[in-house]
């Protein structure tokens, strides 16, 4: 049987990193381009940088979803082997899956954190004017596909931990003996 608890706990950690997600989608840093008190040169003038936190909480957030998860399944590593069956082999599949949106949901929260946090320090002269300052900032919709992706791992994990907790609950098919108890001939 599937622990409410666990899921529970789960779906609040994984909702607060989906937040978090939309919340850096919102609030990543934009540039303008100022011009120096004399005049002479122009400079990259970035606004609030919590973007990048609001994506490194929800990055901690799912991993610790993932990590709790993880370790109450046994991660298929440890424990008893599962029954055979279709609930097996669903929560492998799902399994896999799981792991594989969660990857591409870390990667896209912490490559938006790190590029969100980049800054250019480029001074441009009036006497170059044959350059243009080029205030680099995160493309939008980065931290969103994060959430997206965030939002699909924790559909995907639900659904494995309750396959997962279905395929191992029960006794085994062939609790000791495979073959056929004889007794003896009287």
């Amino acid at each position: 049987m599937a622990s409410k608890l666990l899921m529970l706990t789960i779906f609040v950690f994984d909702l607060i990193a989906f937040g978090l997600a939309i919340a850096a989608e919102r609030r990543r840093s934009t540039a303008k381009v100022k011009q120096d008190g004399e005049g002479d040169y122009n400079y990259c003038v970035y606004d609030s940088d919590i973007a990048t936190g609001f994506g490194v909480g929800a990055f901690l957030f799912l991993m610790l979803s993932q990590i709790i998860l993880m370790v109450a399944s046994r991660c298929f590593c440890c424990g008893k082997a599962l029954r055979p069956g279709g609930s097996r082999a669903c929560a492998v599949l799902l399994f896999i899956i799981c792991w594989v949106a969660f990857f591409i949901a870390e990667v896209c929260l912490l490559a938006a954190s790190v590029r969100n946090a980049y800054h250019t320090k480029y001074r441009i002269s009036y006497l170059t004017t044959d350059k243009h300052l080029s205030c680099e900032t995160l493309r939008k919709g980065v931290f969103a596909a994060g959430a997206a992706f965030i939002f699909f791992t924790s559909i995907l994990s639900q659904f494995y931990y309750v396959t997962y907790a279905k395929a191992r609950g029960g006794p085994m098919p062939y609790g000791s003996e495979a073959g056929v108890g004889m007794a003896a001939y009287k």
